[in-house]
């Protein structure tokens, strides 16, 4: 092998090295899980044609490269591949990768994969095939780790199940396809009115966020844990009720959030429902069919509590709103109630009323701090600028029935005259539903002469484009909408926010 051939070869090894600051970036966004470095590549190929043909151009570079009289050409291939997709920045300035511990070591088992593929393709003189593996090999890097990580976590879900056993506080459990975390904040609060209530923090809802929030804040004061479970699949759910045993479990409601991942609705309702069996009372939301069908099965055995939204108007616990206000009927006897303008869906009020019901919290301490329930931030949350402008923040929401309800709340604010502007992407993981879901989304938000579209990105923009068309409006930033919209917009009009995506999906 001459000089030049090796020099080539190292070139192309430190370029495919370089362009995978952009996979561990999507790695880390993406919480590590393997199959998305592939997905979001997928979705950057569809997003913009060029990119489509770019990375069929490299993969047939690369594949010419065999018969190559000249030994630079393997270069050419790999410039390119440093560079794509356009659009997906290696080093972006805001969210840049963050090297954490996790990412070292990922990053070392990866660096050893490129340099081992390298050196033996080298050997066969077919470096030139390595930016084609060069994705390939990453996510080989993600299933190496993931049971390495899994086990490196385990002595924080020992020590926290081991504090758990010592401290004994009433557990209360949450899942659901949405409202998870607001229901959370709302039934902490609820609860201490009475008890010394603890919820795990933010979203963290898997087993490394539920095992730090009671290994770091749990004490022997705490009487209940409110714990948010999260899953993307059958088993998780079930593995966390190991640790943090429910005495009362709730399923906010079932819908398409991550049906990527688990291919269909019956595989979503059999994930949730891991929560209920070591529960001895269980919350559920009624006005979803597979959850009504599940309290009338599990009635005869465990204490059920039915939940609504105003769908089911006999159902235990009913949060509607009533005119300007809002009631709420326990045990058929109807309750005028105040609730702060920034609270969003009603059923994951209901939700919470009903886990504070399960663990003894009175019914008048429940009503009076009704007022005072917490606002979470970016879902649902309703807000009114000085100009009168109102302002509907529901980026945290990625689900069809969220936005669906979000929209007809900012239907319901628009003033006289005024326009509903909606701001969004459009909503991803939703498996083969994903373009029709857009789709419907897009009418929905252009359906009337006073309702303006404003599409974010290019990630759904086909779907989106659904809507009529003198109401759709192309932006390719959500600061650009932003700006743009409130130029524009009136005191009687609502902006609504519907979804954020972070700046690797294009």
């Amino acid at each position: 092998m001459s000089t030049l051939e090796i020099l080539c070869a190292v070139g192309v090894t430190l370029l495919v090295l370089l362009s995978q600051l952009r996979w561990l970036r999507v790695a880390q966004r993406e919480h590590y899980e393997p199959g998305r470095l592939f997905a979001i590549a997928a979705i950057w190929a569809r997003a913009y044609w060029v990119n489509g043909l770019i990375l069929l151009g490299i993969v047939l570079a690369s594949l010419l490269t065999l018969g190559a009289s000249a030994e630079w050409a393997v270069l050419i291939p790999a410039l390119v591949w440093v560079t794509w997709p356009e659009g997906l920045a290696l080093w972006p300035s805001s969210s840049p990768l963050v090297f954490t511990d996790r990412v070292k070591r990922l990053t070392g088992v990866l660096v050893v994969l490129v340099l081992a593929l390298a050196a033996g393709l080298t050997a066969l003189d077919l470096i030139g095939l390595l930016p084609i593996l060069a994705l390939p090999v990453a996510e080989l890097a993600l299933l190496i780790m993931a049971p390495v990580e899994r086990s490196m976590g385990r002595k924080y879900q020992v020590s926290a199940a081991a504090k758990m056993r010592k401290l004994d506080p009433r557990v209360v459990a949450i899942t659901g396809s949405y409202g998870k975390t607001s229901t959370k904040n709302y039934a902490a609060h609820l609860m201490s009115g009475r008890w010394a209530t603890l919820a795990s923090p933010a979203s963290f809802n898997n087993a490394m966020g539920l095992s730090r929030a009671v290994n770091d804040r749990l004490d022997g004061g705490t009487d209940v844990f409110v714990a948010e479970m999260g899953t993307y699949g059958p088993g998780e759910i079930a593995s966390l009720c190991e640790v943090f045993r429910p005495e009362v479990s709730a399923i906010t409601t079932i819908g398409e959030a991550h049906l990527e991942r688990m291919k269909n609705r019956e595989t979503i309702v059999r994930a949730k429902s891991e929560i209920l069996p070591p529960a001895s009372t269980v919350v559920l939301n009624v006005d979803v069919p597979e959850l009504a069908a599940i309290a009338d099965d599990l009635a005869a055995t465990k204490r059920v509590i039915r939940a609504s939204g105003g769908p089911t108007p006999d159902a235990d616990v009913v949060v509607r709103r009533a005119g300007d206000g809002w009631e709420v009927v326990l045990g058929g006897v109807v309750h005028r109630v105040e609730l702060p303008a920034e609270v969003g869906h009603p059923i994951n009020v209901a939700v919470a009323i009903g886990l504070a019901q399960a663990v003894d919290v009175p019914e008048r301490t429940i009503l009076d701090r009704l007022p005072g329930v917490p606002s979470t931030p970016h879902r649902a949350e309703t807000t009114r600028t000085e100009t009168g402008l109102t302002v509907i923040d529901d980026t945290y929401n990625s689900n069809p029935q969220g936005a669906a309800q979000a929209l007809a709340r900012a239907r319901e604010l628009v003033g006289e005259g005024g326009t509903v502007w909606t701001i969004t992407p459009g909503m991803v993981e939703l498996g083969a539903s994903q373009h029709e879901r857009n789709a419907e989304l897009a009418r929905a938000a252009t359906a009337d002469e006073g309702m303006v579209l404003c599409v974010v990105g290019r990630t759904n923009r086909a779907a989106l484009d659904a809507g009529i068309a003198g109401r759709t409006r192309h932006f390719a930033s959500r600061e650009e909408a932003a700006k743009h919209v409130m130029a524009q917009a009136g005191p009687h009009d609502v902006v609504l926010y519907e979804n954020d995506l972070p700046n690797h999906y294009p």
